[in-house]
């Protein structure tokens, strides 16, 4: 079966990541080695982005995180692609979270739904107080909420100071947002029951 070729080129942290992309489908990646990115990998990314786009693809973790904030620093525009936690778990039981452990289907909804970072010059659209109105902050269940909303809008899954800066980063409208806490509103209300 012929695999359909992603244009862009999908940065990812390592071999075994791009072993396992392969597997699901035709893209080039570019791999980090890990979260020292050094310049000669970023201006790799930043010629990549210039003539076909990129989608950073990275672990759902801390590195993973450090590795992208990287990337959207240095080269602005590239797109990104969230992977859920839960999704990412290894099979064996002292792994670490990675693309490589990830479904076909899961791989695929994470290329699906992609952001592109904004520029300084984009508008808030999202405010702390909507945040905190939906319970996303300083609240018992704020992690839990905020975990939820991240797979909802496949953003991630940021701490509350993180969550503010992601959505707006990714250009979040407040009607997505305020469909996505009505849906983790619904869960939490039958989980209570």
């Amino acid at each position: 079966m012929m695999k359909d070729k992603i244009k862009e080129v999908i940065v990812v942290e390592g071999r075994d990541d791009t072993k396992r992309l392969h597997e699901v489908l035709a893209a080039d990646t570019i791999e980090t080695n890990g979260a020292a990115i050094d310049q000669v990998v970023l201006n790799q990314i930043a010629l990549a982005q210039e003539k076909r786009g990129v989608i950073v693809l990275t672990d759902p973790d801390v590195p993973g995180e450090r590795i992208r904030h990287l990337i959207a620093d240095a080269v602005p525009g590239v797109k990104q692609a969230f992977l859920p936690a839960k999704q990412a778990q290894p099979t064996q039981q002292h792994g670490s979270l990675g693309v490589e452990h990830a479904s076909d289907q899961a791989i695929l909804a994470a290329l699906a739904n992609l952001y592109t970072t904004a520029t300084a010059a984009t508008p808030v659209l999202i405010s702390r107080q909507d945040l905190w109105r939906a319970r996303l902050v300083v609240d018992e269940h704020a992690q839990q909420r905020r975990h939820r909303l991240g797979d909802l809008l496949h953003i991630g899954y940021p701490n509350g100071k993180q969550l503010y800066k992601r959505l707006q980063l990714f250009r979040i409208t407040l009607a997505t947002f305020k469909q996505a806490v009505a849906q983790v509103d619904r869960e939490e209300a039958l989980n209570d029951k």
